[in-house]
């Protein structure tokens, strides 16, 4: 008769720990079969620095005073443990399933019910179990991840399932003869496990077993005669392991074989007999050099890897293997030919060649009708493919990437399935075949870092195509004209590109979505540059430094969702930009325009405004309200910004080294404003400072700006925390002054947009170092030699505040040695925020310096600068 359960207590779920009793009837603790006790494992909790609301302590507290009459709990506060007394299961003649996890159990294990059929004992404390404990029905035993050392129990011959996953210390098994229904059998990561019993070679009902990342393992019992029903065999990462039983007939039932990572130079002869095998893995296996002829005898095989194997040549056998649908020998460095046997693999998916060595594929691969995928990257050696791979009418993907490949074949165009097509890095591939174009279900098209100097005519042809890449392929100087016809391009990446003119038809790239043709900044060239310097550096950049020219259709991609056009020379931005509806992300950076149109205040989706390094922009027009990040930084020609009090949503503003502008119209009005970065701003910040409101100053997270002062109620030294009683930390404030001397030059000057030389460290007593690093980006590089200060909010979900405890120190030092050369570190304070410091919302005009909020007194020092 099946039972029935029902839960008689309320189910308790605390973050620590989970509490279920399920009991059948209410007649006591006498009709009650199932308790679930999983109590949080210490360790694991810590390495996560995974906060614990509840600690364990409140969770025996919390069982004490609602459990007192049916278990009788002893917990230790002061040690952070959990007992439990083997008495209170005593009555509970009934009890069938047991979960203590985490849990130390105490007392004499004849207690424990002789009826039990399933425990699960996670981290079980015990070395060894109790010689009294008889579980004469015990069917399932989980003791995974415990520090168990010998397992050995009397009278479970009933049992089924035996874990003892992750005992890293069990170094031998047991005797298995006493459990001869065990079906389950689950020993990995026994990292100092050495020994198997040769018992486990009688246990006829057994089905899986499992070793895996077994280390310390060197032999397996050659004796396997009783597993007759064994149907999973894993010993991978058993590193030391160098042979399998030579007799492998008896488990004739087996479906997986494992033995990735071991130490193995063979496999047996008798592996023919595992007729019902269907997965066999080898990857990884250094010392494996061939494999036996026997191998074809394995009709069920589905998966072969191999990867990563140190074999020499696959046999002519391979080919009889007709159910096989994966065949992987990736990084196989020794193979350098595949047989023409491969062509039998009419059922083949997918073939795995990636690293290998081989040099040419057999004509007979057109004839695996099936295949799917086909994987040959980073194959140093193979120049060429076959024109019989016309023949692969299923095909789907073929990567190509790292490969020496000078030509594809004209039957390449007969793959009529195929969706993806990938080239990257084939550096000697010269063009394309004029047959790419009947590729009629092709979706994507990579090409990226390769020597073509033009796209085929017909690659206009791929309707269906959503993805083209042609980034950094530097000599591809112009786009097919009639490109517009890819009705359904997406996504169109042509970076680094020598493109210079788009055609005019661009504009019929009606589901355009994506557009990138950055270039990366250039050096600039002086007036009286000479005309073989021109065409040097025409050749070192592709031709790339040409001025890209926008045809009068662009402004028909409706559907633009991002356009990335740094670096590409533009000196005119067409006035019916408006027309982009869908632009969420723009990007002009390093262009060479002086103007914004207008119209830009139209695209009502707008979120980034990208337009750093524009040194000949003068102003910016009126912007549209949905801006979320505006970045202007290094326009050192800019002088006039158009009223920003519309810009609710801005969040970024970005106007370092803007050194021409005098004001920044609005700023007061930008509630959302969580970033300003205006060092090197030296005429606007005398204006802007008294537009800093307490509403704005709340929420700014990131401040920086020309000066050398920084708030004299910040502590300017190393802080030491002290918790407030009932007022919890809010946030910490840490503010520098740094300077950055312009004598003295390095690269990482135009490489990185950041200072990344100072750093917030959190110091503990009883610590060798800092507890946490942080490392203070201080975004904005300044072109100028006077101070610049740096305000930082780190609020409470930054490891800088969420980790702090009572006596820990806050410190502010340089990195030693610097990026920045020249750099130097003025001064820094420290200020900490708690509970109510924040968040009054009043009128603070008559209150004092100590009374007033933390955002009032911070827009009392702007103003007092």
């Amino acid at each position: 008769m099946s039972l029935f359960f029902i839960v008689l207590s309320l189910i308790v779920q605390f973050q620590s720990f989970e509490v279920f009793f399920i009991c059948f009837g209410l007649q006591g603790t006498g009709e009650t079969q199932g308790i679930i006790l999983d109590f949080e494992d210490h360790k694991k909790s810590s390495e996560s620095k995974r906060p614990s609301k509840v600690s364990n302590q409140n969770s025996i507290a919390w069982l004490k005073k609602n459990f007192k009459n049916a278990f009788n709990f002893r917990g230790e506060e002061d040690k952070d443990q959990i007992k439990m007394c083997t008495k209170m299961f005593r009555p509970m003649l009934n009890l069938r399933l047991l979960q203590i996890n985490h849990v130390n159990l105490e007392g004499d294990f004849k207690h424990l019910p002789a009826n039990l059929k399933w425990l699960q004992w996670k981290g079980c404390p015990l070395e060894a179990l109790p010689s009294d404990f008889c579980p004469r029905k015990l069917a399932v035993i989980d003791l995974s991840e415990s520090k168990i050392k010998q397992v050995q129990f009397k009278m479970a011959k009933e049992l089924q399932v035996m874990n003892l996953l992750g005992c890293f210390n069990l170094t031998a098994t047991p005797d298995f003869s006493g459990h001869p229904k065990l079906e389950k059998l689950i020993l990995e990561r026994c990292l100092k496990l050495k020994e198997v019993h040769k018992s486990v070679g009688d246990l006829s009902m057994l089905r899986l077993l499992n070793l895996k990342d077994c280390r310390s393992l060197e032999d397996f019992p050659n004796d396997i005669s009783g597993l007759r029903n064994l149907e999973t065999l894993n010993l991978s990462c058993c590193l030391k392991l160098k042979q399998l039983p030579e007799d492998l007939m008896p488990i004739m039932s087996l479906k997986e074989l494992l033995v990735d990572q071991t130490a193995i130079v063979k496999l047996p002869d008798s592996i023919f007999h595992l007729k019902k095998v269907e997965r066999l893995s080898l990857k990884d296996c250094r010392s494996l050099k061939q494999l036996p002829i026997s191998i074809g005898e394995l009709v069920s095989l589905r998966e072969l890897h191999l990867d990563g194997s140190a074999l020499e040549e696959l046999p002519d056998s391979i080919g009889l293997l007709k159910n096989l649908e994966i065949l992987n020998l990736m990084r196989c460095k020794s193979i350098t030919a595949i047989p023409d046997s491969i062509g039998n693999l009419r059922s083949l998916l997918r073939l795995f060649l990636d690293g290998s060595a081989i040099k040419e594929l057999p004509d007979s691969i057109g004839s695996l009708s099936d295949l799917k995928h086909l994987y040959l990257s980073r194959c140093r050696s193979l120049c060429k493919l076959p024109a019989s791979i016309g023949r692969l009418m299923s095909m789907v993907e073929l990567h190509l990437d790292f490969t020496p490949i000078r030509e594809l074949p004209n039957e390449i165009g007969k793959l009529n399935m195929l969706e993806k097509l990938q080239m990257i890095d084939c550096t000697s591939l010269a063009c394309l075949p004029l047959s790419i174009g009947y590729m009629s279900n092709l979706t994507t098209l990579v090409l990226e870092n390769g020597i073509i100097t033009e796209l085929p005519e017909s690659i206009c042809l791929l309707e269906k195509l959503k993805v083209l890449r042609v980034t950094n392929c530097k000599q591809l100087s112009q786009l097919p004209e009639s490109i517009g016809k890819l009705k359904n391009l997406c996504w169109l990446r042509m970076e680094e590109t020598g493109v210079a003119v788009l055609p005019e038809e661009f504009g019929g790239l009606s589901s355009l979505m994506i557009l990138r043709m950055e270039k990366g900044p250039h050096p600039e060239l002086p007036k009286n540059t000479e005309c073989t310097e021109l065409t040097a550096l025409n050749l070192k950049y592709g031709g790339s430094h040409k001025l890209l020219v926008l045809p009068s259709s662009f402004s028909n991609l409706s559907l633009l969702r991002e356009l990335y056009a740094s670096s590409c020379k533009i000196s005119w931005i067409p006035d019916d930009f408006e027309k982009l509806s869908s632009l969420e992300i723009l990007n002009l950076r390093h262009n060479n325009f002086c103007s914004l149109p207008s119209s830009l205040s139209g695209l009502s989706v707008l979120k980034k405004l990208l337009l750093s390094h524009c040194t000949e922009l003068k102003s910016l027009p009126l912007l549209p309200s949905s801006l979320v990040n505006l970045d202007v930084r290094n326009c050192t020609s800019l002088e006039s910004i158009f009223d920003l009090s519309n810009l609710e949503k801005l969040e970024d503003l970005h106007l370092t080294n803007c050194n021409k502008v005098v004001d920044v119209p609005g700023l007061e009005c930008l509630k959302s404003l969580e970033r300003l970065y205006m060092s090197g701003c030296t005429k606007c910040h005398p204006v802007i400072k008294r537009r800093f409101s307490k509403v704005a100053l709340k929420h700014m997270r990131y401040l920086s700006f020309p000066g050398s002062e920084i708030p004299d109620w910040f502590v300017q030294e190393t802080v030491r925390f002290s918790s407030r009683k009932n007022h919890k930390i809010k946030a910490v404030i840490i503010g520098v002054v740094i300077s950055l001397d312009q004598q003295i030059q390095d690269d990482n000057r135009n490489k990185l947009i950041d200072i990344v030389d100072i750093q917030a460290n959190l110091l503990r007593d009883n610590t060798l170092g800092p507890m946490y690093k942080h490392t203070m980006k201080l975004l904005g590089v300044p072109k100028t030699d006077e101070d610049q200060v740096y305000l930082l909010r780190y609020p409470n979900s930054h490891p800088l505040t969420l980790l702090l405890h009572d006596g820990d120190k806050i410190q502010v030092t340089m990195r030693d040695p610097t990026w920045f050369k020249g750099l130097t570190l003025k001064k820094y304070g420290i200020h900490l925020i708690f509970e109510d410091d924040d968040d009054y919302d009043g009128d603070e005009e008559s209150l004092t310096e100590s009374q007033q909020s933390v955002s009032e007194k911070l827009a009392r020092f702007f103003s007092s600068l």
